[in-house]
């Protein structure tokens, strides 16, 4: 009996046990939902803006990381226009594309904020990841901004910091 509850307890720890995916969460936002048809107006800027984001950063030595949460937030800060994004792409330290989150426009709303979450067990991007976001909006708006936080919590000690983007073009 003692053995068949013991088998019992483990085969249970063993089934809740949830394996973790190494991906970034996009779930959260669907994208279809926000894709539009690209429209031909001549009154629309257009603009690409780079964002450094930290999936690690080193502690202590070279050779020894600590893993990130990253939020990475991309803001329409209009109050009555809306801002369009065509691309988002993340690379990792070396500068090679880890993915794409979407390659089509997509809305932003007055005053909505979107988010990608990189998890901390993503650990691919490394200590110099970074995305491009590629957008437009009309002529006589403000344009998107982007900005990320990272942080990591252990027992009673945390970390955070947060990057905005540069615009390139």
């Amino acid at each position: 009996m003692k053995y068949l509850l013991a088998f019992f307890i483990v085969t249970l720890f063993i089934l809740s046990c949830k394996e973790e995916k190494g991906y970034s969460s996009i779930d959260p936002v669907n994208w279809e939902k926000r894709t539009l048809a690209p429209s031909g107006s001549d009154s629309m800027i257009v603009g690409s803006t780079y964002l450094s984001v930290y999936s690690q950063i080193y502690s202590q030595t070279e050779h020894v990381t600590h893993d990130l949460t990253a939020t990475v937030s991309m803001r329409n800060i209009n109050r009555a226009d809306t801002v369009y994004l065509t691309r988002a792409q993340y690379f990792d330290t070396k500068g090679n594309l880890i993915r794409t989150y979407f390659n089509r426009t997509i809305y932003i709303a007055p005053m909505e904020t979107i988010e990608i979450v990189i998890d901390e067990n993503d650990k691919e991007g490394g200590t110099g990841a970074n995305f491009l976001f590629d957008w437009t909006a009309a002529t006589d708006v403000q344009e998107p901004h982007f900005e990320a936080v990272m942080i990591s919590t252990s027992g009673q000690q945390g970390l955070s910091f947060a990057s905005q983007g540069i615009r390139l073009e």
